[in-house]
C-alpha cells in the first residue's frame, strides 16, 4: 500500500520531471526532486516509486565492499525489507549537483543523516530519459571516515577483509 506521502513525492516528482528540454537550473531542480523522492520513498517502502527512479541499466554501490548491484540485483536485496514495509530513512543535509553539458547527465553529491549510521554520503549519477524524466544511474553510498579515524578502521578493515581476486 502507498502512504500518502510517498504518493505525494510522486506526484511531485512526475510533475517536476515532466518537461523536456528543460533549463539547467530547471534540471537541477528536477534532480534534485528525483533524488529527494528516491530518499522519501525509501523511508516509505515505496518499491513501486523506489524503483522506477533508477534508469534500467543502473548500478547501487552499497558501504560494503561486496556490495555492487545491477538495478535488478538491488531490487531482488530491497524487495523482502519493502514488502514487510521496512524501509530506511536517510536526510539529505546538503546536496551538490552538477549538469554535463548538454544537460541531460547530472552528477551529485550529498551528505546523509541516517538514525543507525550518522553521518553518510551519497554520490552518483542521473540520466534525463526520452520521457524527460531523470533517474538514477548510478548511487553510491558510503560513511566517511573522519581523517583521525582512518588508520585504526583501516587496520581493521584489512584484518576482516579476504585479499580479493584480480579483475579480469
Amino acid at each position: 500500500m502507498v502512504s500518502k506521502t510517498s504518493w505525494l513525492w510522486g506526484v511531485m516528482f512526475l510533475m517536476s520531471t515532466a518537461t523536456t528540454g528543460a533549463e539547467p537550473a530547471t534540471a537541477q531542480e528536477s534532480v534534485d526532486r528525483a533524488l529527494s523522492a528516491f530518499h522519501a520513498a525509501a523511508a516509505e517502502a515505496d518499491g513501486e516509486l523506489y524503483f522506477s527512479l533508477l534508469a534500467d541499466d543502473a548500478v547501487y554501490i552499497g558501504t560494503d565492499a561486496t556490495e555492487r548491484w545491477t538495478a535488478d540485483e538491488f531490487k531482488a536485496f530491497v524487495e523482502p525489507y519493502f514488502s514487510q514495509g521496512r524501509g530506511w530513512t536517510y536526510t539529505a543535509t546538503e546536496r551538490h549537483i552538477v549538469l554535463a553539458p548538454g544537460g541531460s547527465v547530472a552528477w551529485f553529491d550529498e551528505m546523509l543523516w541516517n538514525e543507525t549510521y550518522g553521518v553518510c554520503r551519497g554520490t552518483g549519477v542521473l540520466v534525463e530519459g526520452d520521457d524527460g524524466v531523470w533517474r538514477i544511474a548510478q548511487y553510491h553510498l558510503t560513511i566517511p571516515i573522519p581523517n583521525e579515524l582512518t588508520r585504526e578502521l583501516t587496520a581493521r578493515i584489512k584484518e576482516h577483509a579476504t585479499r580479493p581476486a584480480p579483475a579480469d
